[in-house]
């Protein structure tokens, strides 16, 4: 009765909380259906946030709307860009491959993954301190929000974070691992827990992704070496 009772109350916190959990499994897939699952997860948590008074956090749902629409976008273009580009070479490639039993180039339609560079890097960098300081500043002179550092900062690095995964950066899990694991204890003070278990499920998965990601940069190294 408790357990049906809660659940009962907390059903949309719930909700988002699955559809969260599915969008780090596409994520580290690289499916590009994540952004729409990501839409939906951040619609759910701008309500949630908003009711628990995590103005930043819910501000940065609303990025993640945005963010979501243009990675799918990004996504999608770089697919394209690839099948256009390959289109003139498929034939050559498409008759090794079928003596090898290997796929042509013009069949792998998806946006690679890259590394960061150290400008972007830096810029990256830049951005983030600027939007920690603007967003604590916000928060502390204009909201009656009870955490103002750490809300400023998951929210500051979480908007790099999802920009570098929109560009498919194999780095972003650095962050998204920083971001999951001091979300959960900043939500445990909130008393948010079934947030706390998707934040540290979402930890768990960062080191999934960080390997799996990894795993593809090192394919795609030993394909260019061979072409």
């Amino acid at each position: 009765m408790i357990i049906t009772h809660w659940l009962s109350n907390n059903y949309i916190e719930v909700f988002g909380a699955v559809t969260g959990i599915i969008f780090v499994f596409l994520e580290i897939r690289q499916t590009i259906w994540l952004w729409l699952v990501g839409i939906i997860t951040s619609a759910v948590y701008i309500w949630v946030f908003f009711t628990s008074k995590i103005y930043a956090d819910m501000s940065l749902q609303v990025y993640y709307l945005v963010i979501s629409c243009l990675g799918w976008y990004w996504w999608a273009k770089g697919i394209g860009r690839r099948a256009q580009g390959a289109g003139h070479r498929a034939e050559d490639t498409g008759r090794r491959a079928q003596g090898t039993g290997q796929k042509g180039d013009g069949e792998k339609e998806e946006l690679e993954v890259t590394r960061l560079k150290p400008r972007t890097g830096m810029v990256l960098a830049i951005v983030f301190v600027l939007l920690f300081i603007a967003m604590w500043l916000f928060l502390t002179r204009l909201t009656d929000s009870p955490v103002p550092v750490r809300d400023s900062f998951i929210t500051s690095l979480s908007i790099i974070a999802t920009w570098m995964l929109a560009r498919k950066i194999y780095e972003h899990w650095y962050l998204w691992i920083v971001v999951n694991f001091v979300s959960a204890v900043l939500f445990m003070t909130r008393g948010l827990y079934p947030t706390v278990i998707l934040y540290v499920v979402y930890g768990l998965m960062s080191f999934v992704g960080l390997a799996a990601w990894g795993k593809t940069i090192k394919m795609d190294l030993t394909t260019s070496k061979n072409e």
